[in-house]
């Protein structure tokens, strides 16, 4: 039988002085006992919006790079969401990303809080692996927001109206294809002492119909673990069948329209406002940037 393993990872922010990313004090993962922990239903009134853009970028050698900063430019451009998720990132695209990200990404000085993966560990023995972004607007560390608020006398107002980040790591799915889910937790804000989890996927391709499902009912459980009210899953299903998550209340899913591409944006505990498909550009009449359309979507937590 299949055991997930759960591996701690590092959030990064972007510092604009020193011209490079830089870890972010998080707390460590820990295992959880597995138990339901509804979100309460009258817990707030008043409900924080997000949204969350997730594209699969394509990972064939053909100006990857090139065509991977389009992509990002269109999903950084009008209407930028508060979370990215990317699917077969290739190790020279994070290179170019960690090199000069306000280049590669049309940064603005500090806009984005959190990148992932900043190291290969990622990238051992596979072609490519997923990335994770932030808005700094949004989510902020709380140890590093309690040391900035110390040094400048502003008390808890640092990380006010922010989603406060708890921890990231990846976990190990049955794939044929070592591919994984990447986490990041933060706290719940209408549950105290809960969290909500991000989990950015890319399941099996092709013939592998039992392995996927093994990995939804895997990421079910994740969002289902005692302490965790619930979340987001997003990226790249493959060719999964619908029934599969059917447990999801509030599911929002978007399908790409080519033969056997399925992308989607499923939660769990939180409420979907809308969602719609990014059709790909194309660097000429014959190479479009992705074969995968992206899904933005718009929640409440």
């Amino acid at each position: 039988m299949f055991t997930p393993q759960k591996s701690s990872r590092l959030l990064s922010a972007f510092d604009p002085v020193a011209g490079r990313w830089t870890a972010l004090p998080l707390r460590q993962h820990t295992t959880s006992i597995r138990r339901p922990s509804p979100r309460p239903a009258h817990s707030r009134t008043v409900r924080e919006q997000l949204s969350i853009t997730s594209c699969n970028i394509h990972a064939v050698p053909f100006k990857r790079v090139e065509r991977s900063q389009l992509i990002l430019d269109r999903i950084l451009g009008h209407k930028s969401s508060d979370i990215i998720f990317l699917q077969e990132v290739a190790s020279d695209v994070r290179q170019s990303v960690l090199d000069d990200p306000q280049s590669a990404l049309a940064l603005p000085d500090d806009d984005w809080v959190a990148h992932l993966p900043t190291d290969d560990t990622a990238f051992q023995g596979v072609p490519f692996a997923t990335m994770t972004l932030l808005s700094s607007e949004r989510f902020v560390s709380p140890l590093l927001a309690e040391k900035k608020d110390v040094s400048d006398g502003k008390g808890e107002r640092e990380g006010e109206g922010k989603g406060m980040l708890h921890n990231a790591f990846r976990m190990t799915l049955p794939s044929r294809y070592e591919r994984d889910a990447l986490c990041v937790t933060f706290d719940d804000p209408a549950t105290p002492g809960h969290v909500l989890r991000l989990l950015n996927v890319h399941l099996d391709s092709l013939d592998s119909s039992f392995r996927r499902a093994s990995e939804v009912h895997l990421l079910d459980r994740l969002l289902r673990e005692g302490g965790c009210s619930g979340g987001i899953i997003a990226g790249d299903f493959s060719a999964i069948d619908p029934t599969m998550i059917r447990s999801y209340t509030g599911g929002r899913r978007g399908l790409h329209g080519a033969p056997r591409r399925l992308d989607k944006v499923v939660m769990l505990g939180l409420e979907p406002v809308d969602i719609e498909v990014l059709q790909p550009g194309r660097l000429d009449a014959g190479t479009p940037w992705s074969d995968h359309c992206g899904l933005r979507c718009t929640f409440t937590v």
